[in-house]
């Protein structure tokens, strides 16, 4: 079973930069692909990013693409999100996530995706 914990979150300005991080244990990190997802206040949940066992692979939400950047460290078991120029439609509940498998799905942007979820931390970005 593997238990995620969430970290980093924060209130910043528009325009600022957070890195959250997600730390794993419980299993191989290394087995695991990886996600980010967020829900705004009032919305449903929605996919951010995603990488691969080996960071080969890294899928973004169009409404992230370009400012927000996913990378983990497989030896300290830690998958990051590097956000930069946040707009305060970033504000959100972040949320990270694993799936029993190396490799991404096909349907990397859904929550049926993965397997196991974090408890989420809260970004707020003030205009």
């Amino acid at each position: 079973q593997v238990q995620l914990v969430e970290s980093g979150g924060g209130l910043v300005q528009a325009g600022g930069s957070l890195r959250l991080s997600c730390a794993a244990s419980g299993g191989t990190f290394r087995n695991n692909a990886m996600g980010w997802f967020r829900q705004p206040p009032g919305k449903e949940r929605e996919f951010v990013a995603t990488i691969s066992w080996n960071g080969g692979s890294t899928f973004y939400a169009d409404s992230v693409k370009g400012r927000f950047t996913i990378s983990r460290d497989n030896a300290k078991g830690t998958v990051y999100l590097q956000m930069n120029t946040l707009k305060p439609e970033d504000t959100a509940v972040y949320f990270c996530a694993a799936r029993d498998s190396p490799y991404l799905s096909g349907s990397y942007y859904r929550e049926i995706a993965y397997d196991y979820w974090g408890q989420g931390t809260q970004v707020t970005v003030s205009s």
